[in-house]
This record gives structure tokens, sequence and C-alpha cells, in this order.
């Protein structure tokens, strides 16, 4: 934007300086000529009134500023050799001053009647004569246009900055906003526009801190909420005389009470750089498949597993690897009808890993395969859960006609 500004008021001042200095130009030209005519028409008419007196001729015309020649009646030439021009002739013969324009210059003839017949005064104004000093004149005005422009070009770029400064900022601030930068603020600075567009971007920023703020508060609120339920479901499960079963509730307890406490320490995080989170896969898969396992057992479903025998190590962190896992498994028990078969595959593939989760259901039907959409009452966040861990996000059928999930995750 600076260059363009610096460029526009560039060629608007060139523009504005040819508009001035091209007819100053031809003007200069013109006076010069005007003045070189009138200088050798003055020394003209001062010979005139000697044409009748040879002698006082002989004497005046040598001295002149410009060379003058006289054509007398007897032949005789006075002054600067010359041949009788064509226009000599036309003059004498018409009795009739000219000004003819020749490759030298301008010729001017003037005839004179006396008694003994038609003399002719002539002098030549070269081109040179013509155009002294014009040359001179035009490089002063070239100068002082090229200096009016660098001018220009320097207030232009002193005016851009203005402008592009403010806007150059404005742009950092947004993008520190958009990297949870909250505590950045713009100084108001610049036009009135841009200082009104800095005031609108820091109460914006001030509203989303606010409104983060409360959101920090509402979940902080339904941490205490749901861990009061939590405590009583550990001792209920206590109470349960299958040490098996209850030992199943309490860790599905723990896994809750431990996933509130991520949510909530990833909400009240504030101006910390993200710290790079790896595990290994098969581990975290293999350990929820585990879990998940019983509650097939109890449904009547065949659970089927294809899970690698070493460590496949992802670049997410284990508690978002078992969310995304438990969200698409318990989209399988939530829609399928008891006894439905189900299977989870992990496999590596160059540069991460590929989670997949399918069942013999009745596969995903119109905008249930919607990320975020849900005809059955739900939230529908189950897909969007399990989408934040992967690079790559694909919904399809599986082999038998029913849903297959299958995600994409990055390699550690």
């Amino acid at each position: 934007m600076r260059a363009r500004l610096t460029l526009l008021v560039a060629a608007t001042t060139v523009l504005v300086l040819l508009a001035f200095l091209v007819p100053m130009a031809l003007l200069v030209r013109q006076v010069a000529a005007d003045r070189a005519l009138s200088r050798a028409d003055d020394v003209v008419r001062t010979i005139v009134p000697l044409v009748s007196d040879r002698e006082a001729l002989r004497l005046a015309v040598p001295v002149q500023p410009v060379p003058v020649t006289v054509f007398l009646p007897d032949g005789t030439v006075l002054g600067a050799p010359s041949e009788a021009t064509p226009a000599v002739r036309l003059a004498a013969a018409r009795n009739q001053a000219l000004t003819v324009v020749t490759a030298a210059g301008q010729e001017l003839v003037v005839p004179v009647v006396g008694n003994g017949g038609v003399a002719v005064v002539r002098t030549l104004v070269t081109n040179a004569e013509l155009h002294r000093g014009v040359g001179r004149t035009w490089l002063m005005l070239a100068g002082l246009g090229l200096a009016l422009v660098l001018l220009g070009l320097l207030v232009a770029d002193r005016l851009a900055r203005t402008i592009v400064t403010p806007i150059t900022e404005l742009s950092s601030v947004s993008h520190r906003l958009a990297n949870a930068e909250l505590t950045a603020r713009a100084d108001p600075a610049g036009p009135p526009e841009l200082r009104a567009v800095a005031g609108a971007l820091n109460h914006l920023a001030g509203r989303i801190q606010d409104l983060l703020a409360a959101e920090r508060e509402r979940l902080a609120d339904l941490s205490h909420r749901v861990r009061t339920p939590l405590t009583a479901l550990r001792l209920e499960a206590e109470s349960l005389r299958d040490p098996e079963e209850a030992a199943r509730v309490e860790a599905a307890a723990d896994g809750v009470a431990r996933a509130v406490t991520a949510v909530i320490q990833q909400a009240r995080r504030r101006d910390v750089t993200p710290v790079a989170a790896s595990c290994d896969a098969t581990a975290v898969v293999t350990e929820r498949v585990a879990f998940w396992a019983v509650l097939a057992e109890d449904t009547g479903r065949v659970l089927g597993q294809d899970l690698p025998s070493v460590p496949l190590p992802v670049a997410v962190a284990a508690d978002d690897l078992a969310a995304a896992l438990d969200a698409l498994l318990g989209n399988v028990f939530a829609h399928t009808p008891d006894g439905t078969g189900l299977a989870v595959s992990l496999r590596a593939r160059p540069g991460g890993a590929v989670l997949e989760v399918s069942d013999d259901g009745p596969g995903f039907a119109g905008e249930a395969a919607e990320r975020g959409a849900s005809g059955g009452g739900s939230t529908g966040l189950g897909l969007d859960i399990a989408g934040q861990v992967a690079t790559g996000f694909k919904i399809g059928k599986s082999a038998s006609g029913g849903a297959s999930v299958r995600l994409e995750i990055a390699g550690s």
C-alpha cells in the first residue's frame, strides 16, 4: 500500500509538471526567437536611414551587433559578404520587406527606395541566435521538475508511512489475538478512521477476554457439579459384590474425572505456548479396547481387534487419543442394536498412523454422516471430538455395509 500511494503521488506530480513545464519550455523558445528577431530588426532600422549616405553607411555597417549586408542599386555590396538571395531579389522587385525562414535561420530583408533605385538591407538571424539560452533554460526547468518530483516522493512516502504503519500494527495485533494472546492491544494512531478501528479491535479483544473468563468460570462450576455425583458413583461401586464389576465402574468414574480435569486445565491455560504432545498409540488403543470389550461382551457384540504388536508413536496426547476412540466406540454402542459386531484397527502409515472403527450396523443415514450433526437426540459432537486429533478424517461404509470412521494421525 505504501508503494502504491507513493507511485500515485509520483504519477500525479509528473502529470502536473508536464502540464506546466511543456508550455513553459515552448514559451521560453518563442521568447528567445522573438528577442533575436527584435534585435536584428532594430539593427536594420538603424541602417535604413543611412542608405542615402554611402560614406556613413560604410562606417556604420561593420560595427553592428549582427551581420548586415546592404545591396546598393549599382550592384555594390557593403557589410557582411553575401550573394543576392531570392529573398533579396524579391524584395527589390516588389519593394516589400520580407522575413524568410531558411535552413540557416531567418532572413530579414528591407528595401529602401532612393534616387538611384532600390537598395536592400539584409540580415540573417541564425538558428543558434534564435535558440540562444534555450537549452540552458530547459535544463534548469528539467532540474526543477526532477527536484519537485523527488520532493513529492519524499512527502508521499512520509504520508504513506503515517497511514501504513498503524495498519501494519493493527494487523500484527489481530494475528496475536488469533494466536490466543488475548492481552494484545492496538495503539490508536494515524487518521481518525484507523483510530476508530483500533478502538473497536481493542473493545473486541476485551470482550473476548471477558467471555473466555466467564466460560472458564462456568467450566470450573461444572467440574464441581460433576465431582459430587462421581464421588457418589465411586461409593456405589465399592458396595458392589462383584470385584471385577466394581473395578470397572471405578475405572469409568476415574476416566470421567480425568477428562473433566483435563478440560478445565485446558480452558484455564493462559498465554502458554502449547507443548508438543505425543504418546504410544498402540498402548492407548489397546487399553481402551480392553475397557470397551467388557461392555461389548455384556451386550452380545463381537469386538474385533487389529492392533500392532510394537509401539507406534503419534503426535497426540494420550488423553486426547483415548477420548477420540471413546467417542467413536460410544457412537457404535449408542446407535446400533445389541449384538452388532464392531472392529478396531490401528496400523502404521508413512508419517503417522491410521485408526479405524467400523461396525456391522445400518451405517450412517443422511445428515448423520456430517460432523457435528446428529439425528438421535445427541449433541452430535462425537465425530468432532474424534476429528480434533486427526490430520485426515474420512467417513464411509465398512466391508459389511455398516459405518466406518477412519482417522489419520500424525507421527511424532
